[in-house]
């Protein structure tokens, strides 16, 4: 196998664990503890959210936050998604509470997070399936 066939396959069965743990749901506890490590990993602990917890009433987006109140919120959509993708959109909330809007400062700060471009496309894709039309399975499966 050459080393580019292994790293691929590092690469997918390193995902494939990523989305059998994220088949469990994190509770709002586990969230808050997950954003608060997330915060001393990525931003020297200086994002300190009060609240972090799931909300079903984002449908268009994958999260917010307050920062006013220091709160932050995902969708229930993540629920399911591996867990590289919940720890970007908590990074991405946690920028927020650093710094507002979505200028060169922001995204600046929230590259400490190594897996946002992967993270990002991984979203985009789900947004552009959502997009397509249903095809019926005609195979009797």
């Amino acid at each position: 196998m050459s080393k580019a066939e292994e790293q691929r396959w590092v690469t997918v069965m390193l995902d494939k664990l990523a989305a059998q743990e994220s088949r469990r749901v994190l509770g709002d506890a586990e969230l808050a503890e997950r954003a608060e490590r997330l915060s001393a990993q990525f931003f020297d602990g200086s994002a300190r959210p009060a609240s972090v917890r799931w909300v079903t009433n984002q449908n268009t987006r994958w999260g917010s936050c307050t920062p006013a109140e220091g709160s932050i919120r995902l969708s229930h959509r993540l629920q399911g998604m591996p867990e590289y993708v919940i720890d970007y959109v908590l990074c991405h909330e946690l920028a927020h509470l650093l710094v507002p809007g979505h200028g060169p400062d922001f995204w600046r700060l929230l590259e400490a997070y190594p897996r946002t471009e992967r993270a990002r496309g991984y979203l985009e894709g789900v947004v552009a399936a959502a997009r397509l039309p249903h095809v019926p399975d005609t195979r009797g499966e």
